[in-house]
């Protein structure tokens, strides 16, 4: 009887034993499990932290392209010098596109203004009197001084037409120039500007026996200026 009892015993604790050590063994595969996949990620991240920590771009030693500054400058004016990084010539690039543009329509204003007048002048119309408010106070049209205030707003007009072509030209070459300067400033960005490039102008002992006569104390040499370029 006793012997049954501790047989009875022994069974019902491995019965009751197993689940429990199955399911302890079943977490401590999971959580190592985790810790590999969380291991995993984290080396997964370092790569990618130091990919985008070498992608940084370092200004200090980036140098422009000329042919992407070209292409910019043409496609859209000061986008090169802004490419560049010299936006401290964007006032001077847009203010010369401003002025051009300012001075074009005033002076085309200023051209049918004064065609409308030299018409009116030209058709004897007494109605049609545009040209009246170009006169002084006080001032008359008549027979005696007509000819030459018809020759007036004729010259007038053809200047202000030359002055809004000329407007029109101008805004082209500061438009040319933009990307000529974006180019030259992108290709010059690795010229060495450095300390040890310099000129010196020093006199100097020539070596020469065709100068001086064969009588002469230096009759090998002779004294004249040397100019070295330093690079």
């Amino acid at each position: 009887m006793r012997k049954a009892i501790i047989l009875f015993t022994i069974l019902y604790s491995l019965l009751f034993s197993f689940p429990a050590y199955a399911q302890s063994e079943k977490k401590d595969s999971l959580s190592s499990e985790i810790a590999q996949q969380a291991d995993s990620a984290l080396n997964a991240e370092k790569p990618l932290k130091e990919l985008k920590v070498k992608k940084k771009r370092d200004w200090s030693t980036w140098k422009p392209d000329p042919k992407r500054a070209l292409w910019l400058a043409i496609i859209l004016p000061g986008a090169g010098q802004i490419y560049n990084r010299k936006y401290w010539k964007l006032p001077i690039v847009y203010g010369g596109f401003l002025g051009c543009a300012y001075a074009m329509r005033w002076n085309n204003q200023m051209y049918l203004d004064y065609s409308q007048a030299y018409l009116d002048i030209m058709d004897n119309d007494p109605k049609t009197e545009s040209y009246s408010k170009f006169l002084h106070l006080g001032t008359e049209i008549n027979s005696s001084n007509i000819e030459r205030y018809k020759e007036v707003f004729r010259s007038r007009r053809d200047r202000y037409r030359r002055w809004r072509d000329l407007s029109f030209f101008v805004m082209l070459g500061v438009y040319a120039l933009s990307i000529v300067d974006a180019y030259v400033d992108a290709s010059l960005s690795t010229f060495d500007i450095s300390d040890d490039l310099s000129l010196h102008v020093e006199p100097a002992v020539i070596n020469s026996k065709a100068i001086v006569s064969p009588a002469s104390p230096i009759s090998n040499s002779a004294i004249g200026i040397k100019s070295a370029l330093k690079f």
